[in-house]
């Protein structure tokens, strides 16, 4: 009779998992959805998770705040899962959690990685930098999720060696012809106006203000039909980051004159997002260079670019690798306030064909995650090792 062989055995410690929602969050979820296929996979995680896990995963739960209590409660879960099961490979979802991976990994003599972000490598606290980059130096491995936030990690004092990059995946849908008719109907905009679109959390480092006040003027000289609609909310639950206001951006564009050329969206369903993409007939990404607050991937691009839709983006830190120039749209040197809007102004009235926009998409398939994820963990090798 043949034994059956042993599936390597994966702990997952994470804060960032939904039903927070966010792609932090989307990332982990499918980070567990490729480990889950070809190992046995157990998550601690968020109170709130185990109803969104992929199916067959096991979640221990712990309080999502405070932080402290969250850390703490994590810390004793992850011990107890690693005591109790033996995992081969103890994996944090962001450096956040890299504490309680390495903490755990030394009860059983596990492997252990991280996945690192960005914001996760320059949090300027010194007991953070003391015990926080002190356990992602220790771990086995490091997975970056872009060039910028690999030379972050180097920076740390991080061996290149160890460092992975592999960038978040995306899903290319198929065109869909009601969703510009419908999406534009939803929220008052007409069928014939030049519709860019931004999405994300509503942070300093995001530049949506900014983009009101400096850009959005000078566009809408150009291109008079122009509106400018929003995807996003102040932040919740973030490690570090600034807000601006809906309030305050309003408020910005009735200074110069814009107020009725604003849609402030909040957040929105899975389905009204994919709507408001193929609605749009540009993505702006105006990302903001600010010390020790990074943009470590851009995935917002990518995801537009899954749509069809080109992305005009400042060349900050990690969007330098989710906007393919000439490719998927335009970088401009941060600050080129003039290049934005020239930028801006170009693709509305010669646009990039959609289907090459849409293959520079295809290049970050979930499927190509999951392979480099696999690989870089070497998880072929995790019992023999």
């Amino acid at each position: 009779m043949v034994e059956r062989q042993e599936r390597p055995r994966v702990l997952l410690v994470t804060r960032n998992f939904p039903p927070l929602l966010g792609g932090m969050e989307r990332l982990n979820w499918h980070m567990a959805d490729a480990l889950r296929a070809g190992c046995d996979l157990r998550v601690v995680a968020p109170a709130g998770a185990a109803a969104h896990v992929p199916r067959g995963v096991a979640v221990r739960e712990v309080p999502l705040k405070p932080l402290r209590r969250f850390l703490l409660h994590a810390m004793r879960a992850a011990r107890l899962e690693a005591s109790r099961w033996r995992p081969h490979l103890v994996l944090a979802g962001s450096g956040l959690t890299a504490p309680a991976a390495w903490w755990a990994a030394r009860v059983c003599g596990a492997r252990t990685a991280a996945y690192v972000h960005g914001l996760d490598l320059t949090v300027s606290h010194p007991v953070y930098r003391a015990v926080w980059l002190a356990a992602l130096r220790h771990m086995d491995r490091i997975l970056a999720n872009s060039s910028a936030t690999a030379a972050l990690a180097e920076g740390t004092g991080i061996q290149a060696q160890r460092i992975s990059v592999i960038p978040p995946g995306a899903e290319t849908p198929a065109p869909d012809s009601g969703a510009r008719a419908r999406f534009r109907l939803a929220h008052g905009i007409s069928p014939q106006a030049s519709l860019l679109l931004a999405v994300g959390r509503l942070t300093e480092r995001k530049g949506i203000r900014e983009f009101v006040t400096d850009v959005l003027p000078h566009v809408a000289r150009r291109r008079p039909d122009v509106v400018f609609a929003v995807v996003g909310d102040v932040p919740a639950n973030a490690l570090r980051a600034r807000a601006q206001s809906p309030a305050s951006i309003l408020q910005a564009a009735s200074g110069v004159g814009l107020g009725s050329r604003i849609r402030l969206l909040g957040t929105i369903g899975e389905a009204d997002l994919h709507d408001a993409y193929f609605a749009a007939d540009l993505h702006v990404f105006p990302v903001r260079h600010m010390p020790n607050d990074v943009e470590g991937f851009g995935m917002v691009a990518v995801e537009a670019a899954a749509h069809g839709l080109s992305t005009v983006a400042y060349a900050c830190g990690g969007v330098i690798d989710a906007v393919g120039a000439e490719m998927s749209g335009r970088l401009v040197t941060p600050g080129d306030e003039a290049g934005f809007v020239r930028a801006v102004v170009d693709l509305l009235e010669r646009p990039l064909d959609p289907g090459q926009v849409r293959r520079f998409a295809q290049t970050f398939a979930w499927s190509r995650f999951d392979a480099d994820l696999s690989r870089a963990l070497g998880l072929l090798h995790c019992l023999a090792s």
